[in-house]
């Protein structure tokens, strides 16, 4: 750990301050938990960035949250996912659940990758993280609709959605659609994996909810200025 003097020539060592919010002092570094950072060649580096690499070969860096990593293999939204489809607090079964899905995607997608011509194969993607987030992207809405009361009436309003509700919703739809009585007799990872692959093709139940959401956001468009009232 690196220490230099003040004026009055005392040596002076970063140590934890008594702050209610934070641990560390200014002196402290934040950690770099991007992974794509870690990819990156030092050419390809701008001054500030080299700057900020010699600086972190001197300095401390604090430690990083529980929630995130570097990881080459971290997903971000698997994780989330798996958070929302675990109940009862059952993290291990619904990892578990996760990973048979994408097993069952790329076995899926192998045999079709060899049935189908050689001038089509290339068409067909394997990797099934690429077709889980593929997935939900097309499952995510665009507009949403919000109650809005006014003059004693109730009026749905269509608004904007960010991005974190978008991916929230097509999440929830994915899963409450999964779990339907309907499917009782199937295992939850063959439903989830064949949902998968029809949203992916821009088809399937999940995917029409997101039509039929943008549907009634354009019928109820008459009641769009109610949102700046």
């Amino acid at each position: 750990m690196a220490t230099f003097t003040t004026g009055l020539l005392k040596p002076w060592t970063p140590r934890v301050m008594a702050m209610r919010w934070s641990r560390y002092n200014p002196y402290y570094l934040e950690p770099e938990v991007k992974k794509e950072a870690y990819n990156r060649q030092e050419t390809e580096l701008s001054a500030e960035e080299k700057e900020a690499l010699e600086l972190k070969a001197v300095r401390p860096i604090k430690a990083a949250i529980n929630s995130v990593s570097s990881s080459v293999f971290d997903e971000p939204l698997v994780n989330k996912f798996i958070n929302m489809m675990m109940t009862k607090g059952e993290k291990i079964l619904a990892k578990q659940i996760m990973t048979e899905t994408l097993e069952h995607i790329k076995r899926k997608q192998v045999e079709k990758y060899h049935k189908a011509p050689e001038d089509k194969r290339e068409e067909i993607e394997c990797n099934p993280y690429a077709i889980f987030h593929q997935g939900i992207e097309n499952c995510m809405p665009v507009v949403g609709l919000a109650s809005i009361t006014r003059g004693a009436r109730v009026y749905q309003v269509p608004v904007p959605l960010k991005d974190s509700r978008r991916r929230f919703l097509a999440m929830k739809w994915m899963i409450t659609e999964c779990r339907e009585n309907k499917h009782r007799r199937v295992h939850m990872y063959e439903k989830l994996s064949q949902e998968l692959l029809v949203a992916a093709a821009k088809e399937g139940v999940v995917f029409k909810k997101k039509i039929d959401m943008h549907k009634m956001a354009e019928s109820n468009r008459a009641y769009a200025h109610y949102r700046w009232w």
